[in-house]
C-alpha cells in the first residue's frame, strides 16, 4: 500500500493520504484522550507517543506531533498503524454529526490541515469568521486580502475543499467581499 507523505508549513504537521478510505463520510478531529475512544486509529497513532492531535478525513490524516518529538522516527510508524488499520478492513468509526458546533469544529480543522499551509505558502492566511445557514464566512489576510486571484482561490480552493468534506455547507464568502 502507497501512503503519500506531504510536509506542511508548520514543522509539527505533517499529511498522511493513503490510497484507501480512513472515513465513510465526513472528518473527525481527535484532541483529548474523550475523543479517541470514537475511534482505534486515532487511539493507536496517540499511543505511539509524541502525538498532540490528529485530523482525520476520508482521504487525509493529518498528525500533529509534540514540540519535542522527531517525524524521522514518527512517520514510518504513523504509516504502519495506517497500513496495519486499513489491511484489517476497518474504517475509522466516525461519522460527522450534524450539529453546528461539530460543524464549525470540522470547517477550522480542515482550514488548518489542508488551506491553511497553501494559503500561507503564498504569504497570506485564512480566517474562520461564521457559519450560518449553509454559509461559511471565512476572512482573507496577508498578501492574499488584496490579492486579485483571492475569489479564485476562496471558490475554487476553498469552497470546493470544504464542500467536499462537509455537505451542510453551500457557499463560502471572504468576510471583507461582504462589508464592501
Amino acid at each position: 500500500m502507497n501512503i503519500e507523505i506531504q510536509t506542511t508549513p508548520d514543522a509539527n504537521i505533517v499529511n498522511f493520504f493513503p490510497e484507501q478510505p480512513l472515513l465513510r463520510s465526513g472528518s473527525a478531529e481527535f484532541i483529548d484522550r474523550k475523543s479517541l475512544r470514537k475511534s482505534p486509529l486515532a487511539e493507536q497513532i496517540f499511543d505511539l507517543g509524541g502525538i498532540a492531535s490528529l485530523f482525520i478525513t476520508a482521504d487525509m490524516i493529518s498528525v500533529t506531533k509534540t514540540d519535542d518529538a522527531d517525524w524521522a522516527e514518527l512517520e514510518p510508524l504513523i504509516m504502519a498503524e495506517i497500513m496495519d488499520y486499513l489491511a484489517l478492513g476497518d474504517q475509522a468509526q466516525v461519522a460527522a454529526e450534524d450539529g453546528s458546533d461539530n460543524i464549525v469544529e470540522q470547517i477550522n480543522a480542515l482550514l488548518n490541515a489542508r488551506i491553511r499551509p497553501a494559503v500561507k505558502r503564498d504569504g497570506g492566511d485564512i480566517k474562520f469568521v461564521d457559519f450560518q445557514d449553509g454559509i461559511v464566512t471565512v476572512e482573507m489576510q496577508g498578501s492574499c486580502k488584496g490579492c486579485p486571484y483571492a475569489m479564485r482561490t476562496l471558490k475554487d480552493g476553498v469552497e470546493k475543499i470544504l464542500k467536499t468534506y462537509i455537505p451542510q455547507i453551500n457557499e463560502v464568502r471572504n468576510a471583507s467581499a461582504d462589508d464592501a
